[in-house]
């Protein structure tokens, strides 16, 4: 099954590309590709529309536990939609290496791991634990990140950076996953 048809199986679709407020200029690329490296640039929630989603403040005071694994996993499908713009296709995704993830959370908040883990289920779904696993570390005191607001992602939860490899755009996967070379 290819991660195309896993999304799909899956009930989740890809959002459009970030919009940004027009008062907002990026000096930056989404997502780089160097070589087999694919760096990706601090992501969060959006909209199908590429809008930025809610909710936005701190967990947990103005924010729930659930509602901030929501955007998470929001956050999530944005990374993956930027990834497959700039890679073309998700089968040449090789490995999800590290995830950083910061949360706009009360001094002291116990349940960041908790928070992007429903991040981290979203890669496992999609990709499957041979390519998805990888190495994270959860940050909580995110609040000085970029609001909507202010032309910034999502209030609740970041993630950045994202490291992943690809093959070459000869490379093709059994039905487990594996890379086969041409």
């Amino acid at each position: 099954m290819t991660v195309t048809d896993r999304l799909a199986a899956l009930g989740l679709t890809l959002p459009a590309p970030a919009r940004m407020p027009p008062s907002v200029v990026t000096t930056f690329s989404w997502v780089r590709v160097v070589g087999t490296r694919v760096l990706v640039s601090g992501h969060g929630a959006q909209q199908h529309d590429g809008a930025p989603a809610g909710p936005f403040g701190r967990v947990p005071d103005e924010v729930s536990l659930i509602d901030a694994q929501v955007s998470a996993r929001l956050a999530a499908l944005s990374v993956i939609a930027s990834v497959q713009r700039a890679v073309g296709d998700l089968d040449r995704v090789d490995a999800w290496l590290t995830i950083s993830g910061f949360v706009n959370a009360t001094t002291g908040y116990p349940q960041t791991t908790a928070v992007l883990n429903a991040f981290s289920e979203v890669v496992l779904e999609v990709f499957g634990p041979a390519i998805g696993e990888h190495s994270r570390t959860a940050i909580a005191g995110g609040g000085s990140a970029p609001q909507p607001a202010r032309g910034g992602g999502c209030g609740t939860a970041d993630h950045h950076p994202i490291k992943l490899t690809v093959g070459d755009d000869h490379s093709t996967k059994c039905e487990h996953g594996h890379v086969l070379r041409a």
